[in-house]
């Protein structure tokens, strides 16, 4: 390991103390290298973390395609759904909640796409 190779568990203590961590956690010492692969890390979850909402919003708004008198089964939401809808969800697979997950896949088939 070179002198300037971040210390992967430097990195990783420098992201818990930025997800909200003591910071006494901080390892003394941490080079710039560290403090730069950690900030890396942790904008790249941030953003994975980001787009999951994202998609997982898209997602709930295909389901929810009108309101309901009771809270509805999975079942009556999928009974709901447009052929567009169901199409769209497949490339949503991943982000829809266990259930429509369960669903999905007992309806159509887990999607080749995941």
């Amino acid at each position: 390991m070179s002198a300037t190779e971040p210390r992967p568990e430097v990195v990783d203590a420098i992201v818990a103390v930025l997800k909200g961590a003591d910071p006494e956690g901080l390892p003394a010492g941490a080079t710039p290298e560290e403090k730069q692969a950690a900030k890396d890390l942790y904008l790249t979850e941030f953003a994975a973390e980001r787009s999951k909402r994202d998609r997982q919003t898209q997602a709930w708004e295909l389901l929810l395609t009108r309101s309901y008198d009771e809270p509805p089964t999975w079942q009556v939401l999928f009974d709901d759904l447009s052929a567009d809808a169901v199409e769209e969800l497949a490339t949503l697979y991943d982000a829809l909640p266990a259930g429509a997950q369960e669903e999905y896949a007992r309806r159509f088939g887990v999607p080749s796409t995941v």
